[in-house]
């Protein structure tokens, strides 16, 4: 016995003896041990319903958390199409003001908050710790946790930085956007942070569980972190860069090159109109507009290192403006540009802009249609057919079609310096912006060290990453000279086939098709400036075809259009390079397969994507992992 027991033990009764055996009276055993089988079975009944109480109390917060989740996307929703308003709403409309979307932020937040305090606490955390049945569990406490740290640390920082339209706000809207942004640009980039913590998190959830609506319920909160990611990063880039990008500390000038999408170059199309842009305190403007014709005897000799000149030397792409934009890597073009302006005008500028007739499509649907000097109207809808299309049959005479082109840059330029003084409309515009980007049709470079290298992480920076990992690339440069690029479909098909000692066999295919008709072009649009010595038609083209592998890769074989081919092999940023002089005459379409080898193939590729008229259709098939 301890003290304890001791100090509490019942005195022993004297008796017939020390060891003696005392029996109890008959009395005693009838009021003992009923009383005991009570309390015994009032315990094994309390701890039998106590596992049915926990589910059940599992079971009603569950729901009222699902009720809450629901609430705080009814509320999420309302503010995403506050902040993201549809581009061409007419311009006297009132955006959401900046009480209202507070106010939506804070709803659903409340509610998330609600949803993770109800699927916490000592009935929740055991259950989904169970092996196998806990699983849906856990997915629903992720998902809420998830939810309140979204609605909380991510949304209400970011929505405070956004532009705060007025119904009377004029003049100001890109400068008082700034201001706000740099007020709140701390907060966006720890909202930044908290939405890759949230990320990391949920893709921590299980992926399988006994029951298939948590599965996917999991997978469909996946799928939005996944798509939440990249916007959040770029807004802390874009809160640390944006800033002094727009003459926050002083005004900057920017080269802004307009890109003709109707003769293929690396980076989109060939470098036609271009502009100076200002940029002071938020307050945009153009300086001046100009054209290739102006830019053709620009020259520098800016070293771009022993790979570049080994590549494109045969080219002159420092030498000849046509040609300075063969390379996809958009920061070769770029240093080469502004060390041309500064060759022509002695000007530096701080960075280097280039655009397509795509982008500006959508600034139009923004900012409403445009009027050039000769009374012929731009609009979303006829912006891109005009400039590369129907220009060409419109002037015979070369040089008043490049004044067309400048005209029509110019024109458009000026609703949209409009638009980004109007906050009502700065958010539309905006997502032109993004979408513009996302699209690999807006490019950024920064002649600044620091902001460049916070840019050339984002696709609108075009840049050709060096990392190794499978890569698919194609890239193709117009070769004869003529504006035919505009009728030119691309496809391409990546499929790995199993691996090989570590490495993988990967197939290509790529299809291009030449959808010129055979007469009726004007003669500046089918021209052959190659001069090739071989008979052509009008309307036949010749392309430079390149295919961009993954770092390492070899080229085991290649057929066109079923026959053994010839690739030249190059090496561009670390990449494997395949480049093939292909004749793609008129109404006809090539087929050109590659057959390689990459190592670290575990994964699909990554995609480059060169923005010409019409879209690249790409289908990636990467197949199982490949073990090193």
């Amino acid at each position: 016995m301890t003290e304890q027991d001791i100090g509490t033990a019942e005195p022993r009764r004297p008796g017939p003896g020390r060891d003696a055996f005392r029996m109890r009276g008959p009395g005693r055993s009838r009021k003992g041990a009923p009383g005991r089988r009570r309390l015994l079975r009032n315990t094994l009944l309390a701890a039998a319903a106590l596992p049915l109480a926990g589910a059940v109390w599992i079971g009603v917060t569950g729901l009222l958390a699902r009720s809450e989740l629901i609430a705080a996307g009814r509320d999420l929703d309302a503010l995403r199409q506050s902040v993201a308003p549809v581009p061409g709403a007419a311009s006297g409309a009132v955006p959401t003001s900046a009480r209202e979307r507070e106010r939506e932020v804070r709803s659903a937040a409340a509610h998330a908050a609600r949803a993770h305090r109800l699927t916490t606490g000592p009935a929740w955390y055991p259950a989904a710790a169970l092996p196998f049945l806990g699983g849906p569990l856990k997915i629903a406490r992720g998902a809420a946790y998830a939810a309140d740290r979204l609605a909380g640390d991510v949304l209400s920082p970011l929505v405070r930085a956004l532009p705060t339209p007025t119904p009377d706000s004029r003049g100001d809207g890109m400068s008082d956007a700034l201001m706000t942004l740099q007020k709140h640009a701390p907060e966006v980039v720890r909202a930044a942070r908290a939405a890759a913590e949230v990320r990391a998190d949920v893709h921590g959830l299980p992926r399988t569980t006994w029951l298939p609506a948590a599965d996917r319920a999991r997978a469909g909160l996946a799928r939005q972190i996944d798509r939440l990611g990249p916007v959040m990063t770029d807004a802390s880039l874009t809160a640390r860069v944006l800033p002094p990008m727009l003459g926050a500390q002083g005004e900057r000038r920017y080269f802004l090159a307009f890109q003709n999408i109707a003769e293929a170059r690396g980076t989109g199309g060939v470098p036609g109109a271009f502009a100076v842009l200002s940029a002071d305190r938020g307050h945009l403007s153009f300086e001046r507009f100009g054209n290739n014709t102006e830019m053709a005897t620009a020259k520098t000799d800016l070293d771009l290192g022993a790979d570049f000149a080994a590549r494109y030397q045969g080219s002159q792409p420092t030498r000849v403006w046509a040609n300075s934009n063969m390379s996809p890597h958009f920061p070769y073009a770029a240093r080469i540009w502004a060390a041309a302006w500064r060759e022509h005008t002695g000007e530096r500028v701080d960075g280097v802009f280039a655009v397509d007739p795509t982008t500006l499509s959508r600034f139009l649907r923004v900012t409403g249609p445009a009027r050039m000097a000769d009374g012929t109207e731009l609009t979303a809808d006829n912006v891109v057919d005009l400039t590369e299309r129907a220009s060409y049959a419109m002037y015979d005479d070369v040089a008043r079609r490049k004044a067309f082109f400048v005209e029509a840059a110019r024109a458009a330029a000026g609703p949209l310096i409009t638009a980004t003084g109007d906050m009502r409309r700065l958010p539309a515009l905006l997502v032109a912006l993004n979408d513009a980007q996302r699209d690999g049709r807006l490019k950024v470079w920064s002649a600044h060290a620091a902001e460049q290298r916070l840019i050339e992480s984002r696709p609108y920076s075009g840049t050709l990453p060096e990392t190794p990992g499978p890569f698919a690339g194609l890239v193709v440069n117009n070769a004869a000279g003529g504006k035919l690029d505009y009728y030119l479909d691309r496809s391409l098909v990546w499929e790995a086939n199993g691996c090989s000692s570590g490495d993988r066999p990967v197939t290509v295919t790529v299809t291009l098709a030449n959808r010129a008709p055979v007469s009726g072009l004007p003669g500046y649009v089918t021209l052959r400036g190659d001069s090739p010595p071989y008979r052509t038609r009008p309307g036949d083209n010749r392309l430079l075809v390149s295919y961009y592998a993954g770092v390492g890769a070899t080229l085991t074989g290649a057929t066109l259009d079923g026959r053994p081919a010839q690739l030249a092999p190059g090496v561009e940023r670390g990449h494997s390079v395949y480049t093939l002089d292909l004749e793609l005459p008129a109404r006809s379409r090539r087929t050109l397969v590659l057959h390689l080898l990459e190592p670290h193939a575990d994964r699909a590729p990554v995609l480059l994507r060169q923005s010409l008229v019409t879209p690249l259709r790409a289908t990636l098939k990467p197949g199982g992992s490949c073990r090193v």
